[in-house]
């Protein structure tokens, strides 16, 4: 816990958590990161793109990896256990297996995946995406609010973008990937319960919109000869909110910005963002496609240009039953019960599951709050967690691999 509360002092914000992607703050996380990793008896490096990476040899050097981890970016004005939780952990489950002198059959990776939340560029999954080998060009070209393109970015961190292949993994050297997450949602404290199984991550379809009017001046135009571009991401707002209601839905504009910005100048540009999300991916997709129709026949009735970029489209993913059996034992040998739910949330495994099969084990938030700076967990909790975690580890038995 001291370590996550250490890593919560690493910002961009100097009165708000918020670490992106290749920020100096993020520079110095990582640091700490690479030093804990080494203090636990791993190898420590950092990526192609940044991400953290220890490694703790099996009793062969060389042997396949059960991989454990999370994400070290966070969102603005974060909360300080979202992602980190699962890397600290994992780091002090090396460090005990490190004091008990064991080496096992496999050897032990921990990830901490340089960006998830794709608050810096326009990409999400940025770490997990590239250690499996599907970061593009079309991802290294896109650009942050200052312009810079994530090929400079990483050139200025001292990184080849030339070069982010290499951190690509074969599945021959991968066993399973499982992560350990604050749950973000309040079912498992409803039920009195300290951790829980996942078995499904929802997927996810996030947007790009940019709407454009044309500016004018506050006091002249008339209301009826306006082209409004808030006025018109106002109703496509509220069209998001009407659709995202239906069961099995969520949605979410969390982003806005108009232009010009000022307070006497009618908004002539406006660029917004959805995130709709589901564990059905059909229902999800019908969703989005009539937001869309939506959204084009508000721009069209308030003669409005409209553009829609799709920068995410994750399916719905299953966990692996074989590791979901195996976290399960884990959680009941600590005296717990085994309860297995679902993920709103998305998270690495989505991505991860492109290389290898994927587990994710639960532990309760206060209030279910998350991605809030309210975000809370106990010091019990994380020693259950923790504790399970490492049973997970020392009675690995691996499923059918991919090869």
């Amino acid at each position: 816990m001291r370590r996550l509360d250490r890593l919560a002092t690493h910002s961009d914000d100097p009165d708000r958590l918020t670490r992106t992607y290749l920020g100096a703050a993020q520079k110095k996380a990582h640091e700490d990161v690479l030093g804990w990793m080494r203090e636990a008896g791993m190898t420590a490096r950092l990526d192609a793109v940044g991400n953290v990476v220890g490694r703790y040899e099996g009793a062969q050097p060389g042997a396949p990896a059960l991989l454990l981890g999370s994400h070290l970016d966070t969102v603005r004005d974060a909360g300080r256990y979202d992602g980190m939780l699962g890397v600290i952990a994992g780091i002090e489950c090396v460090e005990a297996l490190g004091r008990a002198g064991k080496r096992l059959p496999f050897a032990v990776e921990v990830i901490g995946f340089a960006d998830e939340e794709g608050v810096r560029f326009p990409v999400n999954f940025i770490g997990s995406r590239a250690v499996i080998g599907t970061l593009d060009g079309a991802a290294l070209a896109a650009k942050d609010a200052a312009g810079t393109s994530m090929a400079e970015a990483l050139r200025a961190a001292g990184f080849d973008p030339a070069r982010v292949g290499q951190a690509a993994r074969k599945p021959s050297e991968v066993l399973a990937y499982v992560e350990l997450h604050i749950e973000q949602g309040p079912v498992l404290e409803a039920g009195g319960l300290a951790l829980g199984v996942v078995d499904a991550i929802a997927g996810s379809t996030r947007l790009s919109v940019e709407l454009t009017g044309e500016a004018g001046h506050a006091g002249t135009v008339p209301m009826k000869a306006r082209r409004d571009a808030l006025a018109t991401a106002a109703e496509c707002v509220l069209a998001v909110e009407r659709r995202a209601s239906a069961p099995g839905l969520v949605g979410t504009v969390g982003r806005i910005e108009c232009l010009p910005g000022a307070i006497n100048v009618i908004p002539g540009k406006v660029r917004f963002s959805v995130d709709l999300r589901s564990g059905d991916d059909g229902l999800r997709k019908a969703a989005i496609a009539d937001v869309e129709r939506e959204f084009a026949a508000i721009a069209a009735r308030r003669k409005v240009g409209l553009a829609i970029s799709t920068i995410h489209d994750g399916k719905a993913c299953a966990c692996s039953p074989w590791l979901m059996e195996r976290i399960g034992r884990a959680i009941e040998s600590q005296g717990q019960k085994r309860f297995d739910l679902p993920s709103g949330a998305g998270h690495d495994g989505m991505t991860m599951i492109g290389l290898c099969d994927i587990g994710m084990m639960f532990v309760r938030c206060k209030h279910g709050v998350s991605h809030n700076p309210a975000e809370a967990m106990t010091m019990d909790d994380a020693e259950i967690a923790t504790r399970a975690l490492l049973r997970l580890i020392e009675e690995f038995e691996p499923g059918s691999r991919r090869t």
